[in-house]
């Protein structure tokens, strides 16, 4: 007791050290276990044998020791079993069989092992062995670690006074040559060669292969939709870590049956249509492994109900017909998002510690692709909030004029554009602002915003627009924006009575920094003006420009953000050596069509691929 005390201190002092290596400490610690085993066995004969009638003659314990000696070393699997069919002991070539060491299979169902469709009948002929005392055999299917292999079963009755009776099941190679069923014949050998270690090279390889194609499709997701990503991921699993890959989401404090892949074919449509309709109960499998964040590896499935039920009541591991299950957490080390179920069936083998360890690791990269894309849909969301505020979504109608607005953003609103636009009412009437803010995302977004309500508020206390963009660059010179600036023109119609003759507008503009109106005239020429002073939030002091257009009945005025000037083709033509004749054309036309035909013909000019976010607001006298 002294030296396994000694032993084990040392063994504890190891497993902290820095470098220890775990396999090699818990290999050391299961030798002293076997050790600590024995001298207990032999402690407790050794008390038999000094009590009073107690004593074992030293021949018989040798008969047991040979006896135990040649089960174990016996050159075929062998098996003693319960009269219920359970697995009592197994020896080394049964063990080697099923690919698991012997304590893996004792205390299961010997048709645990045994591919589905046949299992019924192995029962039957171990029930009929425990009834009629008689031995049977029968040509079943052995779930091995390859595949399922075709075996012959050898069951023979073991009866021993006052003691429960016990079935010894041996397993040979091959099919009996009288059929499956009935008393013992010669067998006819079917070799099954192990997996050689070029297989599993090839083996290695195409796993590393798609850990690199998961790894690259969730990398490579442009839709930042977790449904897709999902979905796109668990087709790529099906067929090469497993026969069906199954995903359930954490929804609303449960779990929601996500994706159902695996192979096609009308059956397999069926049972795909069957497993999606149900989510998981609190008594499965993925809701267990979901609630407790450990992963669950069945290498051979002894519990029907491991999936549920469907409809009918038929277990959903009888639709799949599947033998083996691996459940792991979709985690990312925080959060639990659902979980993986892997299955297959038996002519696929049974899943081991190594497909465990990647389930898992392949389960983390979903999670983190999963929180990613909810990042982004989120992200997405507040961007879209912010750009409807800057952007008026319905123009306010004003009498006397024609008004329509549009924006397209160049990032497809996962970036927040610097564009903003604004009708409003003033004191003396109404006015329009636009403007363009350098840069993209929430920084320019907070300077859009500023902008535009700087402009709003001082419109009401500075009647003349040059005054107003003055007063709003200083305000944004204040702020803490740093380098950043914003383009921006003011217009502040006065409409003439409609009683007037020749009635129309004029309308007063103030411009920093941005491009210069276009007035499209009723009978087609057009005029455009060039952009003046420095842009606002860029230096102290700096004066707009100002200047007065008059517009009569039939014109337009057409105000849009650097977008469309600098919209170009793949040749560096710009669109603003364009602009005039593609404004020509819309002459005599409203002013929604007018915004609609000049958007499209950027979008046309560049292909769609656009450099900077493209605002358009056309103003027209009817």
């Amino acid at each position: 007791m002294d030296d396994l005390a000694a032993r084990r201190d040392a063994l504890r002092q190891a497993a902290t050290a820095p470098g220890a290596d775990p396999g090699s400490l818990l290999d050391a610690a299961l030798t002293e276990l076997d050790g600590a085993i024995d001298a207990l066995a032999a402690a407790e004969a050794g008390s038999a044998d000094d009590q009073p009638g107690g004593g074992v003659p030293d021949a018989l314990r040798a008969e047991r020791r040979l006896l135990h000696a040649a089960f174990q070393e016996a050159s075929v699997a062998l098996f003693l079993l319960t009269a219920d069919g359970t697995i009592r002991r197994a020896n080394g070539e049964a063990a080697a069989l099923l690919g698991a060491p012997a304590g893996y299979a004792t205390g299961k169902q010997l048709t645990v092992f045994v591919d589905p469709p046949q299992r019924a009948a192995v029962q039957t002929q171990l029930a009929a062995v425990v009834r009629t005392g008689e031995p049977r055999q029968a040509a079943c299917r052995i779930l091995a670690p390859g595949g399922p292999a075709a075996v012959t079963l050898a069951v023979t009755g073991i009866n021993l006074p006052g003691e429960p009776p016990l079935l010894a099941a041996t397993v040979m190679p091959g099919r009996p040559r009288q059929g499956s069923l009935g008393k013992p014949g010669p067998a006819q050998a079917e070799p099954d060669p192990a997996p050689g270690n070029g297989r599993r090279v090839t083996t290695l390889a195409r796993r590393l292969d798609m850990v690199t194609a998961v790894t690259r499709l969730l990398l490579d997701n442009s839709t930042f939709s977790e449904a897709v990503t999902i979905q796109r991921c668990a087709r790529l699993l099906a067929g090469e870590l497993a026969d069906w890959i199954i995903v359930d989401v954490a929804r609303d404090g449960g779990l929601r049956r996500q994706v159902v892949a695996g192979p096609r074919g009308p059956e397999a449509d069926e049972a795909v249509r069957a497993v999606r309709a149900v989510d998981p109960e609190p008594s499965t499998l993925p809701w267990q492994v979901h609630e407790t964040a450990k992963s669950a590896l069945l290498a051979h499935v002894d519990d029907a109900a491991a999936l549920g039920a469907d409809a009918d009541g038929t277990p959903l591991l009888m639709r799949l017909r599947v033998t083996s299950l691996l459940v792991v957490p979709v985690s990312d080390g925080a959060d639990s998002n659902g979980t993986l179920t892997l299955a297959r069936s038996a002519s696929s083998g049974h899943f081991t510690v190594a497909d465990l360890a990647l389930a898992e690791d392949l389960a983390g990269h979903l999670a983190v692709a999963m929180r990613t894309d909810q990042m982004f849909r989120r992200r997405s969301q507040v961007a879209e909030a912010l750009q409807a505020s800057l952007l008026q979504g319905r123009l306010p109608e004003v009498p006397g004029l024609e008004l329509a607005a549009s924006a397209i953003s160049a990032s497809g609103w996962q970036e927040l554009s610097g564009d903003f636009y604004d009708v409003f009412r003033t004191p003396s009437g109404w006015a329009i602002a636009m403007g363009d803010v350098s840069g993209i995302g929430q920084e320019a977004a907070a300077m859009t915003a500023a902008a535009r309500h700087s402009i709003r508020a001082l419109a009401h206390a500075q009647p003349d627009p040059p005054d107003v963009l003055a007063a709003a660059s200083e305000v944004l010179l204040s702020g803490d924006y740093g380098e950043r600036f914003a383009t921006a023109i003011l217009a502040v119609p006065e409409i003439d009575s409609p009683d007037t003759p020749g009635a129309g507008c004029r309308v007063r503009l103030g411009n920093a920094g941005h491009p210069g109106p276009a007035v499209v005239r009723a009978d087609g020429r057009v005029e455009i003006a060039s952009g003046e002073a420095l842009p606002l939030g860029l230096l102290p002091g700096a004066e707009p420009g100002a200047a007065d257009l008059e517009l009569r009945s039939g014109d337009l005025l057409v105000l849009y953000t650097n977008g469309v000037t600098q919209a170009c083709t793949r040749d560096w033509e710009f669109f603003e050596d364009q602009l005039a004749d593609a404004l020509a054309a819309t002459a005599g036309r409203s002013a929604a069509e007018v915004v609609r035909a000049v958007t499209e013909q950027v979008t046309d000019f560049c292909n769609g691929e656009f450099r900077d976010d493209v605002t358009v607001l056309a103003m027209r006298v009817p």
